[in-house]
C-alpha cells in the first residue's frame, strides 16, 4: 500500500509548483456544488488547464498587496491539514493553529482581528460570531458542508465562503463500500463477540454483495464514485436525484424516491442538510423499503429520523444499518456521544448489526492532504487577487492576474448590494483612469466587482479607496496593488 506520506509530498510539490501559475482564464477550477441542490455531475478534472498547456510560457504573476490593510492574519481551528499550513505561511501571512475546535466565546475573542478562518465541520460559526469579525473578509471550510456557517450572513457582510466538494469524494466511497460488505456479512457483531471471548460461528443472515441492487440517493461527486466501486463488485446500481444526471457504467435513474426504496438492497443516502431533507427518511420510507435491506447515511445527520430507524431495526425491518453522521455531535473527541446529546444514543448503541462512526467518511490522510491544497489555494487567491471561483455564497469572478510587467496599476475589489445605479456610479468613479479590464456579477442582493486601473500613484489609489468607501452602495472594498 502507497504510504500516505509519500502521497503528500507529491501533493504538496504539485502545490508549490501551481501556486505559482496565473489564475483565470488560464486556470480551470470547478464550481462548488449549490447548497440549493442535492448534487452536480461528476467531476471531470481537478488539474489547471495550465498544466496540460506546458508549451506555453506564462509571464509571473505580480505579487498585490493590500491597500489599508496591516499584515494578513489568519486563524486556523480543528487541526486543519499541514498542507494548507504550508501553503498560508509560503505567502507570508500570519498564521495561528489550533487543533481543535473553540467555544463561541473563545472564537468570538479570536476571530475580532482575523483576515480569514478555517475550520472544519464542528466550529460553528454563527451570525453571533461573525458579528464581532470586524476585519474578516474569507472562510475557508475544510470539508464539503457549509450548514456550520452562516453563509447568507457572511454575504451580506462581504465574506466569501469557499469549500471542498470534491476532495474526499473517494474516501467517502470506499468507507461505504466498506460498510455495505461489513454490514451485509455482519462484520462487526461477530467481532465484537471474539472481543468478549465469544465464538459464534454463523452464516444465517450473512449474504454476499455479488447480485444484490444498491440504491443512491443524492447522484453527485460521492454518489457517481460510489456506483462504480459497487458496479464493480457485481452490484446493480440505481439512484435517485432531484435533476436528471447521466449515470456512469450501467447504473440507471429512478423517477422517485420511493421507487428507489422499494427496489434496493442496500439504501446510501449523499445529500445535503437542507430543510426539504430534515428527516427525508422516516417512518413512511423504511416501511416502503425491502424487508430485510439496509441503510447507511454517510451525508448528513437530519436526512434519517433515529428513533423510526430504531423501530424499523427492532422489527425487522431493516437488517443492518450505518450511520457516521448525526443530528448532535460532540465538540470535541472524548466519551461524550450520550443521551444528554441525543436522547436515543443509548437505544442506538445496543442495536445488533449497526456500524456507528464519528463522521469519519472524509478523514483519511489522502483527503486531508487533498482539501489542505484545495482550499488553502481557494483562499490564497481571494486574498491575493480577489477571485470567487469555486465560492459558495459569492458571484463567481476573476481576472487574468496582473504580472510583473503592468507596473502602477490596481485592482479594485468592490463588495456590493445588487441595486440599479451601482455600476453607474462605480464607473463616474474610474471615469478619470484607465480601465485594462472589469467584469462583474451578481447572485442575488450581493455583486461583485472586480477591475483593473493602470496609470494610478499612491494618490489616486488613496482616492479610489476614499471615493468607493464613501458608496451608498458598499458592502466591502479592498484594493490590491
Amino acid at each position: 500500500m502507497t504510504s500516505p506520506k509519500i502521497i503528500n509530498n507529491d501533493l504538496s510539490q504539485w502545490l508549490h509548483n501551481s501556486v505559482k501559475l496565473s489564475t483565470s482564464p488560464q486556470t480551470s477550477f470547478l464550481p462548488a456544488a449549490s447548497p440549493s441542490h442535492f448534487s452536480g455531475s461528476p467531476p471531470q478534472s481537478y488539474f489547471p488547464l495550465s498544466s496540460r498547456r506546458s508549451s506555453m510560457k506564462l509571464p509571473p504573476p505580480k505579487v498585490l498587496k493590500p491597500f489599508a490593510t496591516e499584515d494578513i492574519k489568519i486563524l486556523l481551528l480543528e487541526n486543519v491539514n499541514q498542507t494548507a499550513v504550508d501553503i498560508l505561511k509560503q505567502q507570508g501571512y500570519q498564521v495561528e493553529f489550533h487543533k481543535t475546535s473553540l467555544n463561541e466565546e473563545e472564537l468570538i475573542e479570536k476571530i475580532r482581528d482575523v483576515h480569514a478562518i478555517g475550520i472544519r465541520s464542528k466550529t460553528k460559526l454563527t451570525s453571533r460570531v461573525l458579528a464581532e469579525a470586524r476585519n474578516l473578509v474569507v472562510i475557508g471550510c475544510f470539508c464539503i458542508g457549509v450548514n456550520q456557517v452562516d453563509i447568507e450572513y457572511a454575504a451580506k457582510h462581504g465574506i466569501a465562503v469557499f469549500n471542498s466538494p470534491f476532495s474526499n469524494s473517494r474516501s467517502v466511497a470506499e468507507l461505504v463500500i466498506g460498510e455495505i460488505i461489513a454490514l451485509a456479512r455482519q462484520f462487526t457483531d461477530r467481532s465484537n463477540e471474539m472481543h468478549n471471548g465469544v465464538w459464534n460461528k454463523v452464516s444465517a443472515g450473512c449474504w454476499e454483495i455479488r447480485g444484490k441492487t444498491l440504491g443512491i440517493v443524492g447522484y453527485g461527486h460521492i454518489g457517481a464514485q460510489l456506483s462504480v466501486l459497487a458496479e464493480s463488485m457485481g452490484m446493480s446500481v440505481i439512484y435517485y436525484d432531484v435533476i436528471p444526471i447521466m449515470s456512469l457504467g450501467m447504473a440507471k435513474q429512478v423517477a422517485t424516491l420511493n421507487d428507489l426504496l422499494t427496489e434496493a438492497d442496500f439504501i446510501t443516502l449523499h445529500i445535503p442538510a437542507l430543510p426539504e431533507t430534515e428527516n427525508l427518511i422516516g417512518a413512511p420510507q423504511f416501511a416502503a423499503m425491502k424487508h430485510g435491506s439496509y441503510l447507511i447515511n454517510a451525508s448528513r445527520g437530519t436526512v434519517v429520523d433515529i428513533p423510526a430507524l430504531i423501530n424499523a431495526m427492532h422489527s425487522g425491518k431493516i437488517a443492518g444499518a450505518a450511520l457516521d453522521v448525526y443530528p448532535n455531535e460532540p465538540a470535541k473527541n472524548g466519551p461524550t456521544f450520550h443521551t444528554a446529546l441525543n436522547a436515543w444514543a443509548e437505544q442506538l448503541r445496543s442495536l445488533k448489526n449497526i456500524i456507528l462512526t464519528p463522521h469519519i467518511g472524509g478523514s483519511t490522510e489522502e483527503a486531508q492532504s487533498a482539501i489542505g491544497i484545495e482550499v488553502g489555494q481557494a483562499l490564497v487567491r481571494y486574498i491575493n487577487e480577489g477571485a470567487t471561483i469555486g465560492a459558495v455564497n459569492f458571484p463567481e469572478v476573476s481576472l487574468r492576474s496582473l504580472t510583473l510587467e503592468e507596473e502602477n496599476h490596481v485592482r479594485v475589489l468592490y463588495v456590493h448590494s445588487n441595486v440599479p445605479g451601482v455600476l453607474r456610479t462605480v464607473n463616474e468613479i474610474f471615469a478619470e483612469h484607465n480601465i485594462d479590464k472589469q467584469y462583474s456579477d451578481s447572485r442575488g442582493d450581493i455583486a461583485y466587482l472586480m477591475a483593473d486601473i493602470s496609470q494610478v500613484d499612491a494618490a489616486d489609489i488613496r482616492d479610489l479607496y476614499e471615493k468607493l468607501e464613501r458608496t451608498p452602495f458598499k458592502i466591502l472594498t479592498r484594493l490590491l496593488y
